[in-house]
């Protein structure tokens, strides 16, 4: 049994932690704000397993002055924020050529075969059921040949995950989702999907069986201080904790973790918006992508919720809630009968690396030293097997398979 700390309780630091502690460790969650809705909480409620491909991509690059010029559209920059994005943006175009493309591919293609089963481990180990149901997912285009290219495209995706898709025309697309009366040119429905009915419940449950089993602190952990005898934490309001192993899964703030450990990282905010609506009046049988507009609307247990898009942004910087009304505008253009008004708005930061590959790694000048952050859009999604390859990692280190997640790739 090892005396293990975590840096940061949200789905990740929360899934490695029920896997640390079900093979008997000693473990310690620290959290800077364990009431408050982190990204782990406003997502979009969804196991994306389909999503294996990366955010920078050929097609991105050549899209994105496009949607940059519209402050609302899908993707956005805070131009004041530049000069701190900078090397992550360089990074993300060298990251969009079709080799660099193929090698994140491959990497995700690896976690996503293991996601849904380890998300099923993960309930059983926290006696938790009724919480997930698989109801596939609906994205909408506006153009056929739009339609034409994202099946094409999906059916290679499911080829290697096992799944069906199907293209529907505008009136299939209407029987399944009856609430899509606007104008639009057709979809693909994907089976590989499956929603999660309530992301903060979830996460709650899992803090709720580590404070129970473990210990959860309410404070941040501001420093992390290599030691011959273990690792410490210095943690704010508490006496410093020492540890045989720790683990850093503290969203973007794990940055400033690693930077102290003397390693190189690119990681900052794809900041995402979203409304959820209680009792809603609107009703979907499964979630629907708005592809080409960069959000989508997933039913929620007793709610709806329609979020997305990207904000490129220092952590820190105010909040847009312009830019959850824009979706919900977008969304009227398809689902007329979305509510004008109501609903609660969340801005939330989704820690990104510029190739959308996660760091699931050892420290690699000392291996008591695990780091797990920078999960995207997939935070939800990879949590549970991130946690499962973390204690895998402080147990029997490295492994061939997580090589292209080794934060070595930044130094």
């Amino acid at each position: 049994m090892a005396r293990i700390g975590i840096a940061g309780a949200g789905i990740i630091g929360c899934a490695t932690a029920v896997h640390l502690i079900e093979q008997g460790h000693d473990v310690t969650v620290f959290e800077k704000d364990l009431g408050g809705l982190p990204a782990s909480v406003g997502n979009a409620g969804i196991l994306a397993v389909p999503e294996i491909d990366p955010l920078a991509r050929p097609d991105m690059i050549l899209s994105a002055p496009k949607w940059l010029l519209d402050p609302l559209g899908p993707l956005t920059l805070r131009w004041q924020d530049l000069p701190a994005l900078t090397p992550w943006l360089v990074s993300l175009l060298m990251a969009a050529t079709p080799a660099r493309v193929k090698h994140s591919r491959i990497a995700l293609l690896g976690l996503m075969r293991e996601a849904l089963g380890a998300h099923e481990d993960l309930a059983r180990m926290t006696g938790l059921s009724g919480h997930m149901t698989p109801t596939g997912a609906l994205t909408i285009y506006d153009s056929e040949k739009a339609v034409d290219d994202a099946f094409r495209h999906s059916r290679e995706n499911a080829a290697l995950l096992g799944y069906t898709v199907e293209k529907l025309d505008v009136k299939q697309a209407r029987a399944r989702v009856p609430a899509l009366e606007g104008n639009f040119a057709g979809g693909v429905l994907s089976a590989g999907y499956q929603t999660f009915l309530d992301p903060l419940a979830l996460l709650r449950h899992l803090q709720a069986y580590v404070r129970e089993r473990a210990t959860l602190v309410d404070a941040a952990v501001e420093s992390v201080r290599q030691e011959a005898n273990g690792v410490t934490f210095l943690a704010t309001g508490e006496a410093p904790a020492t540890f045989d192993k720790v683990v850093i899964a503290a969203g973007v703030w794990s940055r400033t973790l690693v930077r102290q450990l003397g390693l190189r990282v690119l990681l900052e905010t794809e900041r995402g918006y979203n409304t959820t609506f209680t009792n809603p009046q609107v009703t979907l049988d499964l979630p629907v992508f708005f592809a080409e507009h960069g959000f989508v609307a997933t039913p929620l247990r007793n709610a709806l919720r329609v979020g997305g898009a990207v904000e490129l942004a220092k952590p820190e910087a105010p909040a847009n809630f312009a830019r959850a009304a824009a979706m919900r505008q977008k969304m009227r253009r398809y689902v007329p009968s979305l509510p004008e008004t109501g609903g609660t708005e969340w801005m939330g930061r989704r820690p990104s690396t510029p190739d959308s590959v996660p760091v699931i790694s050892l420290c690699p000048a000392d291996p008591r030293i695990a780091l797990a952050f920078g999960h995207g859009h997939l935070g939800l999604t990879l949590s549970a097997i991130t946690g499962r390859k973390i204690a895998q990692l402080l147990n029997s280190g490295e492994t061939p398979d997580l090589g292209p997640f080794s934060i070595q790739r930044f130094q």
